[in-house]
């Protein structure tokens, strides 16, 4: 089983997170990097552990201070072969942490190097869907909307072939409309995640989340499509494989 969007570098305890992952038979972690330096402490992880990889990207929050060295520092990074994706990148108006202008600066300037690097995009959108569509308009790599939470995003997102990811909040009581969502993603195209330590899915709600808790998400979600949870493990560790080049 695949985790495809955790951060590692969050959590107290990192290494034995992995560990304990393992032991819950999530054998391959994507540790995501929001900006220089926790970009240099995922690859730095990557190093250390066989099955994790690393997305590295400059978080909306943090476009207010992204400089030009950074933009060519982050390209360095991603050319190391632990890298595999560009992101989180995108928009949050939700949180404002960053001026709009600055968001949307490094939000094209982070698609243009996908682009130019030929890998995936992760995309980070949250109280800004629209806007958020209209910059991936003219964008023709590869898409994966990170921690899906959107629905009226979904048409657009099955028309262009983006992969959708779903991540804790969709065991939530609840999040019956993200259910439905799952219900209609291809099986190509569907991918699970943890977003560690955030958004711990519902048996273990109110607690630090880690990548081992990932097991129940794909529970949920297999629940959701009528699928055994083995048949839908499968599936998405085929298209994390195929989406990331793993």
């Amino acid at each position: 089983m695949i985790d495809t969007h955790a951060h590692l570098a969050a959590l107290d305890d990192p290494d034995e997170a992995v560990e304990r992952a393992r032991t819950a038979g999530v054998t391959r972690i994507l540790t995501v990097g929001t900006d220089i330096e926790d970009g240099r402490r995922a690859l730095a992880l990557a190093e250390r552990h066989e099955g994790v990889h690393a997305i590295l990207g400059i978080h909306p929050h943090e476009a207010g201070r992204a400089t030009t060295a950074e933009f060519a520092e982050l390209r360095d990074l991603l050319g190391h072969g632990r890298a595999v994706a560009v992101g989180e990148t995108g928009l949050d108006w939700y949180r404002d942490f960053a001026r709009r202008d600055d968001q949307r600066r490094v939000f094209a300037a982070q698609l243009e190097l996908a682009s130019e690097l030929r890998k995936p995009a992760v995309i980070h959108t949250r109280a800004a869907d629209e806007d958020t569509l209209s910059a991936l308009a003219g964008f023709e790599g590869s898409v994966v909307l990170h921690c899906f939470s959107s629905p009226h995003m979904l048409p657009t997102a099955l028309e262009r072939d983006w992969y959708v990811s779903f991540a804790g909040n969709v065991t939530f009581p609840k999040a019956v409309d993200l259910r439905l969502a799952a219900t209609q993603v291809p099986a190509e195209r569907i991918l699970v995640e943890t977003d560690s330590p955030y958004l711990a899915p519902q048996p273990v709600r109110g607690k630090r989340n880690e990548p081992a808790n990932v097991v129940h998400t794909v529970a949920a979600l297999a629940l959701a499509r009528g699928q055994e949870p083995t048949e839908l493990e499968a599936q998405i560790d085929r298209n994390a494989s195929a989406c990331f080049g793993l």
